[in-house]
């Protein structure tokens, strides 16, 4: 199916690893140039020479830290005229109520709840202006499915799917959609990383990593390129009348 995505250009938040990296994959294959930002430049440069090789688009890199607010200022200067807005970036970190201290909240939310929502006051007003544009938030199933252990991030991603919501009721009265995708949990470095820790603690072992994973659909965690495929046909015209609406990759969970 060809998405009509050829010849448009998308900036991705988080685009050197995980998620990020596989929508930016798919949405070059059907000819998108890219924006692609994240905080490590070698990581950027590895991805655009691969994706320029594979798919001969244009991608420009930009190594920022979208927990700052001048990183963030000068990637949306940079990058107004933009198509497609992917708000990728972010990793809350798991834990109680009671472990997580007011500093690493506040840090956590400043990345991803904040990033997404200054990035996106930045860009939609030119969306607005040229009557076109689409913006995907990236989210996560603890929104819909909140546990006491990632409490941080079930409130950050409730936040952001109202926030989803709320602007994509009003975007279309100027050809703007905004559409939000919780993926669940998903397979990635990150994924990886949190259960070879929690294998480390309650079996001694990190290489037990897979002994921790919960029972999950189909018994394996969501793979990035099928929360990808999702974020890539509700960027496109195929999804044309969708907005203030978000849909979950999550296996039924």
């Amino acid at each position: 199916m060809d998405l009509g995505l050829k010849g448009k250009w998308a900036l991705i938040t988080g685009g050197s690893r995980g998620i990020g990296l596989a929508i930016a994959k798919v949405l070059s294959a059907e000819g998108c140039n890219l924006h692609l930002a994240a905080r490590t430049e070698a990581d950027l440069e590895s991805v655009r020479d691969d994706i320029k090789s594979a798919h001969g688009v244009e991608v420009k890199i930009h190594a920022r830290n979208l927990a700052q607010p001048q990183d963030l200022q000068a990637l949306a200067s940079a990058c107004l005229d933009v198509d497609i807005l992917i708000n990728n970036a972010g990793a809350i970190p798991q834990g109680t109520l009671e472990k997580l201290d007011d500093a690493t909240l506040r840090e956590s939310w400043e990345l991803k709840l904040f990033g997404f929502i200054n990035l996106t006051r930045e860009i939609y007003p030119a969306m607005k202006k040229r009557g076109s544009g689409v913006i995907v938030n990236v989210i996560g199933g603890a929104a819909e499915n909140p546990t006491s252990g990632y409490i941080a991030g079930a409130m950050a991603n409730t936040a952001l799917a109202n926030f989803s919501k709320a602007l994509g009721k009003e975007s279309t009265f100027y050809g703007v959609r905004v559409v939000g995708v919780h993926p669940a949990m998903t397979r990635t470095e990150r994924m990886d990383t949190i259960h070879r820790s929690l294998a480390e603690q309650t079996l001694g072992d990190p290489e037990r990593w897979k002994e921790v994973i919960p029972k999950m659909p189909f018994e394996r965690p969501t793979e990035p390129e099928e929360v990808a495929n999702l974020v890539a046909f509700m960027a496109s015209e195929k999804a044309s009348y969708t907005s203030g609406v978000v849909y979950s990759v999550s296996g039924g969970v």
